[in-house]
């Protein structure tokens, strides 16, 4: 269905809570129903502790290795604010970077050792041109049930793929039990909106 696709590298990258690996499953799913091939790789050591998780995700209509070269990322979702500035080396200088405004504090900041970093945004809208903040956590209240905010972001990347949004909308409707369908197709049009 979506051919000739130069191989574009994702990363999404938050807290360990936050849907992030499902996050990154789905948007493989709905890549292969498109007909591309894609590759994953993943990181969730201490994710049961809030620690960092993140996803590789690359697609195209070849793709080699799951693992994106540092300066090698065309799209970086941070699923809370913090993780984008963490992972800014391995951007390309055109990078779209989408996240959310959640504020997930580590233990130093907790324990008033550091503050949270107040200058995230205009940090990166300095060093690059597409930065989209969203209120992932919100629009998935909104959509009834707070859980939903990964649904939300795949909501926004949805828009930046030449993927039709049907594909996207039936690979959610067979990733969710039945009575969170409903819930998820809202969230998931709640980011394409946002």
């Amino acid at each position: 269905m979506v051919n000739n696709y130069d191989v574009k590298s994702i990363l999404l990258a938050g807290v360990g809570g936050q849907g992030t690996l499902r996050a990154s499953d789905i948007m493989c799913i709905v890549m292969m129903e498109a007909g591309l091939d894609v590759k994953k790789s993943e990181v969730h050591g201490m994710a049961q502790r809030g620690g960092c998780v993140t996803s590789h995700v690359r697609y195209g209509s070849k793709v080699y290795s799951p693992l994106a070269k540092l300066g090698g990322i065309d799209l970086l979702v941070a699923f809370e604010k913090m993780e984008a500035l963490r992972y800014m080396n391995y951007l390309t200088k055109d990078a779209t970077i989408i996240l959310n405004a959640d504020e997930i504090y580590p233990p130093s900041v907790n324990f008033g050792d550091i503050p949270y970093p107040d200058d995230i945004i205009p940090l990166l809208r300095i060093n690059y041109k597409q930065v989209k903040e969203i209120d992932a956590t919100d629009l998935a209240k909104k959509s009834g049930n707070v859980k939903a905010a990964n649904v939300v972001l795949l909501g926004a990347i949805s828009n930046l793929m030449n993927i039709p949004s049907s594909i996207w909308e039936e690979v959610i409707k067979k990733s969710f039990p039945e009575k969170l369908v409903k819930i998820n197709l809202a969230a998931f049009q709640k980011g394409r909106d946002a």
